[in-house]
């Protein structure tokens, strides 16, 4: 979980390479080519990026990404791509770089960015934004709903991730609410939380 130092850190570092660049559209905006690497290389590498969202009334809103989990494929018995293909799980087969939603308890939209090649299928869920801890916390606060499914992020002009270049120190962990995938994959370590220590570049 980032802590509010860390929180206070990623956010004066934020301010201080926004500098004009605030349409999604230049240098900053991350492409198609770093959705496409492994999950557990792009899980890590979200830690301290930019996700951006504008809303309906095109005010446009930046947050930190805190906390991620990986979910590697068709293997990871946490993976709901573990279960085949189905049409919930249709855009994990895709490229990497799409948004993959989904609904639980009848009341969470959890939010996940696919990864790597086309028919390997892999997502990062994002658990934490800055001020902001826990998946459905997470997508309420964005206003995430299944309008954003299959979305990419490579194109779109409603939601898209930016590098400001921070590099924050993290750690690992055991993903969480997965029981049911057996002790092997339930203590993965495929959880990453950034911790205080952070560095920009």
């Amino acid at each position: 979980m980032c802590t509010s130092l860390a929180t206070l850190f990623l956010r004066m570092s934020l301010s201080n390479r926004r500098s004009g660049n605030t349409s999604g559209s230049g240098v900053l905006k991350l492409g198609r080519d770093f959705y496409t690497a492994g999950v557990l290389e792009v899980a890590p590498a979200l830690l301290g990026k930019t996700l951006v969202i504008k809303q309906p009334d095109s005010v446009v809103k930046r947050f930190i990404i805190t906390e991620t989990e990986a979910y590697n494929g068709s293997g990871d018995k946490a993976c709901h791509a573990s279960k085949g293909r189905t049409p919930r799980t249709e855009v994990m087969f895709h490229e990497g770089g799409r948004l993959y939603v989904y609904f639980v308890y009848g009341m969470y939209w959890m939010l996940n960015v696919v990864t790597g090649k086309e028919n390997d299928p892999q997502a990062v869920l994002i658990r934490g934004l800055d001020n902001c801890t826990g998946p459905g916390r997470v997508a309420r606060l964005l206003g995430i709903d299944r309008s954003f499914y299959g979305e990419d992020l490579a194109a779109s002009e409603r939601i898209w991730i930016e590098d400001h270049g921070l590099r924050p120190s993290y750690n690992t962990g055991p993903r969480v609410g997965i029981d049911y995938a057996g002790d092997y994959w339930k203590n993965k370590p495929w959880r990453f939380f950034v911790t205080v220590s952070v560095t920009g570049v």
